[in-house]
């Protein structure tokens, strides 16, 4: 098949593009904006690869996506750009929707007039396939998960977007007819991913020898999904999904963001110890809470597992080591982020 994948420099949607091209004999059209967090170095390894292109362009271009449309004549639109960090969004909430709803929109828009101008068959094997958060149902208490009936609540200005963003993608395949797919993921980590998030943002400062912020008292809880686990599930869902359905997908691995953070440390310790022979759980810091910070998420994935025969492969504590141990080894992917574009700074204190 042909996949128009939108946001493939990211972090997940870049594991998506490794795994097409890797793993199966899909042709990728790369569309994205590469804003600071695109990283084209993300797909050196398949930069050459005859079935993959790259185009740098912005999803809210409607006259671009249509070209793009109609030059590469996709079967399957796999929407995954959006902007997604929580503490930016409390910010700078003007680019979440203008990314996440505008651009959705106009994403919709080419795509029905595309599959419309499509013959009966192809109308018929069509997918437009958004990707999208756990976080767009709100808080857990200790107990319950997330199923895909689960009513909307989202509480940040990212979340917000993105439940917005579903809104419009089911509106389009109910009134439209449009052959739409949502799946709702939890928190992805893995190889690749931007210093602005949990996972790596702990790393890169352990190893800087910097605090390593918690907030609050470290008691949150997340899913925690590998990101080529994610990947596999997003095939699936594209190639067997039945239109018009939401798949949940998690990776059954709730976690304390405080045990989070000291799983990274005792990992770090084993493979990079400290100099002066102490534990870099020592640098952990709490600091005050995120701004109407959710409580716990926990996805119930057994609708994907049950109907498309998905399983997480990688369990949290094989994935925080593989983690651990790729940004050990590939500094010189994530130290020019840091010297051109980011700087590991405190974000999201407006409220």
């Amino acid at each position: 098949m042909k996949i128009f994948v939108t946001g493939g420099a990211g972090f997940i949607g870049s594991a998506l593009v490794r795994h097409l091209i890797g793993e199966s004999e899909h042709e990728v059209l790369n569309l994205d904006k590469l804003t600071y967090a695109g990283v084209l170095e993300s797909l050196k390894d398949v930069a050459s690869n005859p079935r993959y292109r790259f185009v740098q362009g912005d999803i809210c271009d409607g006259e671009l996506i249509g070209r793009l449309l109609t030059e590469f004549q996709p079967d399957v639109i796999a929407h995954l750009a959006a902007e997604s960090h929580v503490d930016r969004s409390i910010d700078g909430p003007g680019e979440f929707i203008q990314t996440n709803v505008v651009g959705t929109f106009a994403m919709l828009q080419q795509a029905l007039e595309y599959w419309q101008g499509l013959p009966a068959e192809r109308q018929a094997s069509f997918r437009f396939h958004h990707i999208s958060t756990d976080e767009v149902f709100g808080s857990l208490g200790e107990d319950g998960y997330f199923v895909e009936t689960t009513p909307y609540d989202p509480r940040s200005p990212y979340s917000a977007s993105k439940a917005a963003s579903d809104h419009l993608v089911r509106a389009w395949g109910h009134t439209y007819g449009l052959p739409v797919l949502v799946t709702n993921c939890s928190n992805n980590y893995g190889p690749y991913h931007f210093p602005e998030k949990l996972i790596p943002l702990i790393i890169i400062r352990a190893l800087s020898e910097e605090a390593l912020p918690v907030y609050g008292d470290g008691s949150n809880v997340r899913d925690w999904l590998f990101v080529e686990d994610h990947a596999r599930a997003l095939r699936r869902v594209f190639e067997a999904g039945v239109p018009g359905e939401t798949y949940n997908i998690g990776g059954d691995s709730e976690r304390r963001n405080i045990e989070v953070v000291r799983a990274i440390c005792a990992a770090l310790d084993t493979r990079a110890p400290r100099d002066d022979g102490k534990s870099y759980a020592e640098q952990i810091t709490f600091v005050a809470d995120r701004p109407g910070h959710d409580q716990r998420y926990a996805i119930d994935a057994s609708k994907i597992k049950r109907e498309l025969g998905w399983q997480p492969e990688v369990g949290f504590e094989e994935g925080v080591a593989r983690t651990v141990d790729w940004y050990l080894t590939h500094e010189d992917w994530w130290q020019p982020i840091l010297q051109r574009r980011y700087v590991t700074e405190r974000l999201g204190l407006k409220a």
